[in-house]
């Protein structure tokens, strides 16, 4: 099947720190004739008429007013990650497109990366490598190595995907997990208890 024959969507590009993860490329391109942003522009008439979907990959392209009314013929609008509020929901709808977007997809790596934020500020890893690479660094306290995290009680608030995610990886460190959330799941039971922790806690909040 030629790329003529494919739908067409709008993306913002290939290169760059806007462009569009490689590895999505190639699958997208078994399945649609991707068409960039700066192609789009130079010749709006031609690729106006192909256009049916736009793949939105960190935040771009911008979806506004202009950018709707120039594609008749835009059905959806894929967002690569979980997060809306760079899209104006109301306005999309009211041209009868819809919006998509990948739940969970990173909740994941979001939680590795809160896990491995809260372990580096207890423990003041980035100050530690300061100190290690500077001349003038002789020695250091022992007491200088931070907070210990193993048995610490963290606080989370919003039991959602990622909070959920947090809470399995401090369960390893042995730590209390105490939470906050709007609504109680049978996973979030899991992990820890609602409560509000009294001012002689020492908490680490994620």
């Amino acid at each position: 099947m030629g790329d003529q024959e494919l739908p067409g969507v709008l993306v913002s590009g290939f290169e760059g720190p806007r462009g569009i993860c490689e590895d999505h490329v190639r699958d997208l391109q078994k399945h649609f004739n991707l068409i960039t942003m700066q192609e789009f522009l130079e010749n709006k008439t031609q690729f106006s008429q192909k256009i049916q979907a736009v793949y939105i990959w960190a935040g771009w392209p911008v979806i506004d007013k202009e950018l709707l009314e120039s594609l008749p013929f835009l059905k959806i609008i894929a967002n690569g990650g979980v997060g809306l509020d760079h899209l104006d929901l109301k306005l999309i709808a009211s041209f009868g497109v819809k919006v998509a977007n990948t739940p969970q997809a990173v909740s994941n790596p979001t939680a590795d990366m809160g896990m491995a934020l809260l372990l580096a500020s207890a423990r003041r890893l980035v100050e530690g490598h300061q100190l290690t690479i500077s001349p003038d660094t002789k020695n250091f306290f022992i007491n200088w190595m931070g907070q210990e995290v193993t048995g610490a009680t963290l606080g989370i608030i919003g039991m959602g995907s990622i909070g959920y995610k947090i809470a399995q990886r401090a369960k390893a460190f042995e730590m209390k997990i105490l939470y906050h959330n709007r609504t109680r799941s049978d996973q979030e039971r899991d992990c820890g208890r609602a409560a509000h922790p009294g001012a002689h806690q020492s908490v680490l909040i994620c």
